[in-house]
């Protein structure tokens, strides 16, 4: 007799019903008259020896094959969860005798194709080939210097410039020198408003320089006003004097502040500082340049001497401290100024001044020393300064305009410190003869 539908069904499950519809094609089965199997075995209920881990059981149909997961209460079942044996339906599910289950033979490798695979770890690793054959490197016989590679047939070896015992490219720091005064001297003795348009070109690059950099800090000072009112700037010193350059950095302060009102609150002040820090230390200093130049009559001797002077600073200090410098003037500022090259600048600078005043100004020479040794003291700081400012920022040029020099603003630095106090002196030893 048949158990009784565990879903509620009266209807007795028999050869009387229709087998239930495969919901895959069974290439195994071939259309054939159906053959009722042997009847299972009546027996009471026993412990349950076979549970089976799942919350889910199979059913064979009519001709013992899969039909489909059921719950656990089947007609092999006395109550959910429990399992009567092995049956004679039970051939066909997976579990049965013929699928390795718990009650019935290991599974056939043909049924279970993957049992056949090998593991994928079932050699050792060091026969694996490498992915790419590499030559293995040579020995070295010494250390490659930062920045060299390998140098080969097809490749051939990287040329790097020799530096001095300074850091410069020697040779272009020299040739960029000559072209640099000679873009100031020859306007300067020959045509005079092209030397304020070569003071006002230098006055606009010098700010873009500055502007970039101090943005490395987060600083955005804006660049148009800052250029505009720099060449105002100098050429309101070039037409009326020093009051016209002081309110000429008042309008290019002002100016700026305004300009920056546009791009909100945020940063205002950190921008508005770096803005003026830029209007003063550029456009400002080289307003002096402007009224040297301007000056009736020697204006181009005044701004000549003052160059000079600053030329065989620097020059001296170079020389000096290449081959006699051993003390650091400020390590955590410039490492490579030395008090020997700080003597020798003051020495240069003093002995050519006394002479060029004597002989351009009939000026006492020891009035000449002092006026070389001012300018002298006044350049060194004006480096210092722009060192500082860039170990602030974290640059070590202000750009790579210049070859041999970085920025035009490394140039401009000892400049732009000399021009006021040469300004000054000047103006007691040398009166303006209006």
């Amino acid at each position: 007799m048949s158990h009784p539908d565990p879903y509620g069904s009266t209807e007795p499950r028999g050869w009387d019903r229709p087998a239930p519809a495969l919901p895959w094609p069974d290439t195994d089965l071939e259309p054939g008259p159906w053959r009722p199997g042997p009847a299972a075995p009546a027996h009471p209920a026993e412990p349950d020896t076979y549970a089976r881990p799942d919350a889910y059981d199979t059913y064979a149909g009519p001709d013992n094959t899969y039909a489909g997961p059921y719950p656990t209460t089947s007609r092999h079942h006395d109550g959910p969860g429990r399992y009567d044996g092995p049956q004679a339906g039970d051939r066909g599910r997976p579990g049965g005798p013929e699928h390795g289950g718990p009650w019935g033979e290991p599974p056939r490798d043909d049924e279970y194709p993957t049992a056949q695979i090998a593991p994928v770890r079932d050699e050792p690793t060091d026969q694996i080939p490498a992915v790419r054959d590499e030559p293995e490197p040579e020995p070295q016989t010494g250390r490659r210097g930062r920045g060299r590679r390998r140098a080969s047939a097809e490749r051939p070896p990287t040329v790097v410039p020799k530096t001095s015992r300074a850091g410069r490219n020697l040779p272009a720091a020299i040739g960029v020198g000559v072209a640099l005064g000679a873009a100031v001297v020859v306007p300067l003795f020959f045509f005079m408003p092209a030397f304020l348009a070569v003071l006002a070109t230098a006055v606009g690059i010098g700010i873009w320089e500055m502007a970039r950099a101090v943005r490395r800090s987060g600083a955005h000072p804006p660049l148009a006003p800052l250029v505009a009112g720099g060449v105002i700037t100098v050429g309101l010193a070039w037409f009326a004097g020093p009051d016209a350059l002081c309110l000429g950095l008042l309008v290019t302060v002002l100016g700026t502040m305004i300009w920056r009102l546009g791009d909100g609150p945020g940063n205002y002040q950190r921008d508005l500082t770096a803005a003026t820090l830029i209007a003063v230390y550029v456009p400002f200093l080289a307003g002096f340049a402007a009224m040297l130049a301007a000056a009736p009559g020697d204006g181009h001797l005044r701004v000549l001497v003052t160059l000079v002077a600053v030329v065989l600073s620097d020059t001296g200090g170079y020389a000096a401290g290449v081959t006699f410098g051993k003390h650091p003037m400020a390590p955590t500022i410039s490492p490579k100024k030395s008090w020997e090259g700080f003597a020798g600048s003051v020495a240069a600078a003093a002995a050519g001044s006394a002479v060029l005043l004597w002989v351009l100004f009939d000026v006492a020479p020891w009035w000449g020393a002092l006026f070389g040794m001012a300018i002298s003291v006044s350049a060194v700081l004006g480096d210092l300064a722009e060192s500082m400012i860039k170990r602030d920022l974290g640059v070590k040029d202000m750009s790579n305009l210049l070859p041999g020099h970085g920025g035009l603003m490394d140039r401009l630095d000892s400049v732009l410190f000399a021009v006021p106090v040469a300004y000054l002196l000047l103006a007691v030893f040398v009166p303006v003869v209006s």
